[in-house]
């Protein structure tokens, strides 16, 4: 189904993107408002993500379309915020190669384990969920950038939840790697 209450959903946080990375080009807009505003688009977007899931189980509204543009849509948002956050240089380069390259290259092996047949043997696992939960932590905290209710310094905990999450980035990739090597070897003969 291309339109339905659930796939509109994960369309928004595609949609979602130009709008957290224009807020920083608002001229004369002070900039822990243009903090706050993309925090908040980004927690609101992001959470998007376990509404769209649910509603489409509990509508009976799941499709293949939808289970392929989730995906798509959580890494598109991602990576375009970890993007912002290095031009503003609130995370570091080396971080967000990591992320990013451990996203194209699980997606280019997901790909290749669907079209052999293979797909289970690199079905996502709780490794894989934690990764995303502690990124979706960190990148609301460096954007937001700050300090928030006077005592948490946003972008110290920002930082180091970022560098945790290029930490389960790594163990994630070598988990569906380590997953697939079975299929891998046995197509490669």
């Amino acid at each position: 189904m291309f339109f339905n209450l659930p796939t509109l959903l994960t369309w928004a946080r595609i949609a979602a993107i130009p709008l957290i990375v224009g807020v920083f080009y608002w001229e004369g807009v002070p900039a822990a408002q243009q903090n706050l505003v993309a925090t908040v688009l980004f927690i609101v977007f992001a959470a998007t993500d376990w509404a769209d899931g649910y509603l489409a189980r509990r509508l009976g509204q799941t499709s293949a379309f939808g289970a392929f543009l989730d995906p798509v849509a959580d890494k598109f948002l991602v990576c375009a915020s970890l993007l912002v956050l290095v031009h503003l240089d609130r995370a570091n380069v080396f971080v967000a190669l990591i992320i990013i390259g451990r996203e194209i290259a699980i997606s280019a092996l997901r790909e290749w384990m669907a079209m052999i047949g293979a797909n289970k043997s690199v079905a996502v696992h709780m490794v894989g969920k934690l990764k995303t939960a502690v990124q979706m932590t960190a990148i609301p905290f460096l954007l937001y950038h700050g300090m928030l209710f006077g005592v948490i310094d946003t972008h110290l905990w920002g930082t180091w939840l970022i560098w945790a999450s290029a930490v389960l980035t790594i163990w994630s990739m070598a988990y569906y790697l380590r997953k697939a090597l079975p299929e891998i070897r046995a197509s490669a003969r």
